[in-house]
């Protein structure tokens, strides 16, 4: 993917990049995150006064590091769909961690919780 049609994916709309997210994320059966030198994820909290914090998610490995390219210390980790789905948003589910799906270049984020987001890559996944 080249620089100019990486930025117009990172400038859509939230909306827009999430229907890319699941489109994407269905194809390639993978969610891509943020870790840090000791394999620790990014977690974020929201702007949003006694909003919960959330982890970010994000389609493919660069779109992940576009988001980091500040920050030296964070690389892109791929999870593969069936962890994601069966450890990953069980857990964040039961610590109460929402997920930021597929954050753009105007820092807005989709956040929702961990449920809601297994449910529409399910249905996603029963398309193909």
């Amino acid at each position: 993917m080249d620089k100019e049609e990486l930025e117009a994916i990172l400038g859509l709309s939230c909306e827009d990049r999430y229907d890319y997210f699941l489109d994407l994320v269905g194809e390639e059966r993978e969610v891509w995150i943020l870790i840090n030198s000791e394999e620790h994820f990014l977690k974020l909290h929201s702007d949003e006064k006694g909003a919960p914090d959330y982890l970010p998610v994000w389609p493919s490995a660069e779109f992940a590091t576009a988001y980091a390219s500040s920050d030296t210390d964070l690389t892109p980790k791929s999870i593969a769909l069936p962890q994601f789905l069966k450890k990953w948003l069980p857990g964040l589910d039961r610590d109460g961690i929402k997920v930021g799906v597929f954050p753009g270049s105007d820092d807005s984020v989709w956040i929702m919780g961990a449920q809601e987001l297994e449910k529409d890559l399910r249905e996603e996944l029963s398309r193909f």
